[in-house]
């Protein structure tokens, strides 16, 4: 009798996580510029784009299907860290578990990698790395000094990367979120201002090795001060080259 004939691997695009080569991402706050953005915008945006679960209404409608050969970056936001709907970790991890085979890359926030280890398992076993992540949107003093440690315990669960996004009120902050990405850390940073000067902190930290740089496509930011992906990707390529 023939054995039965496995299923081949679900191919996926891949993305290496570099502070050698900052990689942009593309953000979409709603469904509308979801649908509206073609392949091709898309593609000249961005290096990679995040689909905003929690955001989606039917997100089983699969309303990215026209972009599929693009790097997608799955993300479920719980509410206390800027999520719409304050999605349980149940919920969450059943959102994510039905795009695994989509994904790239998927995005769990730190406080969740215990209530949500089974779906990080489950993306392991799926070669599929997942970004901790950390939001602090007042900006509290004593988080510059937390992220070291943070990204320790994110390498220790298994992360890929480490992102942080904190509110930064002044050129004090703005220093020291760019001087956390000059030392040594287990696992690439992804590290990003919000605010008023989310902006230049965003450019200078993707300049000085923040592995991912988020900015939006359509007519919704998804965090304050975000830069237009398309223009961010284009700022970040005229710094690369000496022409800003």
């Amino acid at each position: 009798m023939q054995a039965p004939v496995s299923a081949p691997p679900v191919s996926r695009p891949q993305v290496i996580l570099s502070p050698a080569q900052p990689r942009v991402v593309g953000s979409f706050g709603n469904a509308e510029s979801l649908a509206a953005t073609t392949y091709q915008q898309a593609l000249t945006a961005c290096d990679l784009l995040e689909i905003r679960l929690d955001l989606l209404e039917t997100p089983e409608t699969r309303p990215w299907a026209h972009l599929t050969s693009i790097p997608m970056l799955f993300t479920a936001r719980r509410g206390d860290e800027g999520g719409k709907g304050d999605l349980s970790a149940a919920r969450r991890s059943e959102l994510l578990e039905a795009v695994l085979e989509e994904a790239s890359v998927v995005d769990v926030e730190l406080e969740s990698a215990g209530e949500m280890a089974g779906i990080l398992e489950k993306a392991a076993t799926a070669g599929v790395p997942w970004v901790a992540s950390w939001h602090d949107f007042e900006g509290r003093a004593d988080s510059f000094g937390k992220i070291p440690a943070m990204a320790q315990r994110a390498a220790a669960n298994g992360a890929a990367c480490f992102k942080a996004a904190i509110r930064l009120h002044g050129m004090d902050d703005l220093a020291k979120l760019a001087s956390l990405l000059t030392g040594t850390h287990p696992l690439p940073l992804s590290l990003m201002g919000m605010g008023p000067l989310a902006p230049v902190s965003r450019l200078l930290c993707a300049q000085h090795g923040s592995v991912l740089n988020y900015g939006y496509i359509g007519d919704a930011p998804t965090a304050p001060g975000q830069w237009s992906a398309a223009l961010f990707k284009e700022a970040l390529a005229a710094s690369a080259t000496g022409l800003m």
